[in-house]
């Protein structure tokens, strides 16, 4: 049956255009609505809104502000339906102005609002009102429908991070991948940081910021099988090429500062580490040969030998150019090195060891401070620790040779883990790198992509004013004699820095970038987006973009990145002290994220809440509780409240919920029952684990019969499950003892433990 004979009935055929606004609302829109599975409990009809006084003169008079339909789902005003006469414009008028006022409005915020005249239909974003999103004229509703129902009905909707039973099932085993379901993957819960325990990172060039390899290992293989394509477009110095390749993905890793993709190329260069090792010898013994050791020996080097283009330092600076970060007998040491070095004719073995040398630059200059406590060489480059180059009060000279060799020591090691983990897949490394790319380029531009050529993408973005990195990097651009063009800063997506870019500037480079990686994603994959910025106005800029090009949002998790957690603070709500991963999904039919009104009841979202990550974590601590608040808070764009009303959240734990001072968890109250709507298996599982738990205490091995008599009383606040519905989570979380009798598992993460 078409959609408009659902519509309008057996009337389709001899429907008559409305003459009025109330014909366009009884004959078009009242049907509509309730095909596309609206009820009267969710439309809200001419909602009085609490409007602003306009001063006419010295009087002042209210602006009438009665939107015709609002539109809600699960409590939320998801979007606004104005009626208008059969001659007024739905698209290039004022009309739109005044329904975008409606959906604008603090006791609205929907995501959408549309004009209907009875011979036109507009739908808009509320973030864009320029054009509309959906456009049909109605006697053409049939063409449109689908398109319709998948944008504007209930189920278009959710309300972000769900708290829902999942039975983690394990990657296939490698090379094996017939059941692997791209949509079914599930996010990952916080992963320990192990930035240390890989060679291939630790160690061996310094860099602005860096994602801890494990973490992007462990997204990788969750989000994408062997053979895929993964896409870091913001690539930095790697992590995401290293480990795609390491765990037999390909790889493309795209980064617009050339010295951060000579990094990733000089590691990934496969070189053989017996020549490697000829030639760092043949390197140093040179170097010592000819080392600078007077003044006139300095004088002879400095003017024999090439030294780096004197460039600018950035404003922030201690001094202005980068030949003032280094003693003259610095430069004569380093001029010396990277000669010698230069002089190599195996392109991977020279690109090698200037890795090393550029690491080492990163030690031989003025502004790096010696750590007495982390010991000899130990120390810290003021680029790296305060984002600008910083004079040492007290510089340390150190010995050339001796971290040159340090230097030669880390890079030996991770090539060499490299090539172990490339053997592992079968390959060899020089094969390894052939699914490789390594460009210089603009995440704003991946014309060389073709579109969807991608299978995952997991990327650290800039953000905002928090690193000028084409800016810190002049120093090591300037000695390795790479070119930064003004394109370059162009393209930069930062906010101010030496080129004083503003937030619009970074919006639109970063919109950009998003619509671009939408382009070349499959349907069906994912998108990691790591958040690290304190400015909630960042977070709702990529969600909304996200939604405006196509992705469905699918949750964030919150991901210590070694940095102080802000546990036990009692005013939490600022935002993470480490980071997000933000994770989305190209899907056919997105579903938008719902905002949180005025209207709305925040006080209930905070306990559903609390309650749902005490029922996922078996008993949740208040940093696991903080986590998930401020992340509902940023989903529904209420942050601000939560800082306002729940400063201080322990008087509202403490009256709701019982408190295990050893585990430092809160908990359910003891024999009572979940206050909100939570996943009913995820009820199940957490009363199971509670009381199977304590039969565990009291030496007992309880029947089935007599466990569901224990948990079912408490299950009774919706709708009761089946027996078998308990028998399948049962059977999930523990085994059987004899004919009836039930024990958890013995790996089986319960309550507290």
């Amino acid at each position: 049956m078409s959609a408009s004979k659902l519509i309008f009935g057996d009337s389709v055929k001899t429907l008559k255009t409305p003459e009025n606004e109330a014909d366009v609302r009884a004959i078009i829109i009242d049907p509509l609505l309730k095909v596309l599975g609206f009820t009267h409990e969710n439309i809200i009809r001419e909602q009085s809104l609490k409007s602003p006084f306009l001063r006419t003169g010295s009087k002042k008079r209210k602006v009438s502000l009665i939107p015709d339909y609002v539109l809600k789902v699960n409590n939320a005003c998801a979007w606004v339906l104005d009626a208008k006469t059969p001659g007024q414009k739905t698209v290039g008028s004022d009309n739109v102005e005044q329904v975008y006022i409606y959906a604008a409005h603090p006791e609205i915020r929907s995501n959408y609002f549309a004009l209907c005249n009875g011979l036109e239909f507009a739908c808009f974003r509320t973030v864009d009102t320029e054009k509309p999103v959906l456009y049909f004229r109605i006697e053409d509703i049939d063409l449109y429908w689908d398109e319709l129902k998948k944008l504007l009905s209930p189920a278009g909707f959710q309300a972000g991070n769900k708290f829902i039973y999942e039975k983690i099932v394990p990657l296939p085993a490698r090379k094996d991948f017939k059941d692997f379901d791209y949509g079914d993957r599930p996010l990952l819960k916080e992963i320990p940081i192990k930035k240390q325990s890989a060679k291939r990172h630790f160690g061996v060039h310094g860099y602005f910021t860096k994602q801890s390899w494990n973490i992007v290992n462990a997204y990788i293989k969750n989000f994408s099988k062997e053979g895929d394509t993964v896409l870091d477009p913001f690539g930095g110095s790697g992590v995401t090429a290293v480990e795609a390749l390491v765990t037999n993905r390909k790889t493309i890793n795209i980064d617009l500062n050339p010295f951060a993709v000579f990094i990733v190329k000089s590691l990934l260069a496969p070189v053989s580490l017996k020549e490697l090792s000829e030639a760092y010898i043949k390197t140093s013994n040179e170097y010592k040969k000819n080392e600078p050791k007077s003044d006139k020996d300095i004088e002879r080097i400095l003017k024999k030998y090439w030294r780096p283009k004197d460039l600018p330092l950035p404003k922030s600076s201690d001094v202005e150019t980068v030949s003032q970060l280094f003693t003259e007998k610095q430069t004569a040491q380093l001029a010396l090195l990277k000669a010698i070095i230069e002089k190599q004719k195996d392109r991977n073995i020279r690109n090698t060891l200037l890795l090393m040398f550029s690491g080492l630059l990163t030690k031989i200059n003025l502004t790096y401070h010696s750590s007495s406590v982390r010991g000899e060489g130990a120390g810290n480059a003021s680029a790296f620790q305060y984002y600008r180059y910083r004079i040492a009060p007290n510089p340390a000279f150190i010995d050339v040779m001796k971290y040159f060799e340090l230097r030669y020591k880390k890079v030996l090691a991770a090539k060499k883990e490299i090539e172990e983990h490339c053997m592992l897949n079968g390959k060899s490394f020089e094969e390894t790198m052939l699914d490789a790319q390594i460009v210089k380029g603009s995440a704003t531009s991946l014309s060389f992509l073709e579109n969807e050529s991608v299978d995952y993408i997991y990327t650290d973005p800039p953000y905002g004013k928090k690193i000028p990195y084409l800016d810190l990097s002049v120093m090591w651009n300037a000695w390795l004699d790479l070119e930064v063009t003004e394109t370059d800063y162009e393209l930069e997506a930062i906010e101010g820095g030496e080129h004083q870019k503003t937030k619009d500037n970074y919006n639109t480079l970063m919109a950009r970038s998003i619509e671009e990686m939408y382009r070349v994603l499959k349907f069906d994959r994912w998108l990691s987006f790591v958040f690290a910025h304190k400015d909630p106005e960042f977070w709702h800029l990529i969600i909304e973009t996200c939604e405006k090009c196509g992705f469905e949002y699918i949750g964030a998790v919150p991901q210590k990145n070694g940095q102080t957690s802000f546990k036990k603070r009692q005013n939490p709500f600022t935002v993470l002290s480490g980071q997000l991963i933000i994770n989305f999904r190209k899907v056919r039919n997105p579903r938008a994220v719902l905002k949180a009104n005025l209207g709305m009841d925040i006080g209930e979202i905070v306990i559903q809440t609390v309650e749902g990550v005490i029922a996922k974590n078996d008993g949740a601590t208040l940093e696991e509780i903080n986590d998930e608040l401020i992340i509902k808070g940023l989903e529904l764009g209420f942050l601000d409240l939560l800082k306002k009303e729940y400063s201080d959240l322990t008087p509202l734990l403490m009256q709701r919920f019982d408190y295990d001072r050893s585990s430092e968890k809160y908990s359910i109250k003891k024999d009572t029952r979940f206050q909100t709507q939570i996943d009913i298996k995820l009820r199940i599982r957490y009363y199971l684990l509670s009381f199977m738990r304590r039969m565990e205490r009291e030496n007992k091995i309880p029947s089935f019969d007599e466990i569901v008599l224990a948990i079912l009383p408490l299950l009774k606040n919706g709708v009761t499950p089946e027996h078998q519905t308990v028998l399948s989570v049962l059977e999930d979380i523990g085994e059987r003892v004899g004919d009836d009798g039930w024990k958890l598992r013995v790996n089986e993460k319960t309550l507290f433990d």
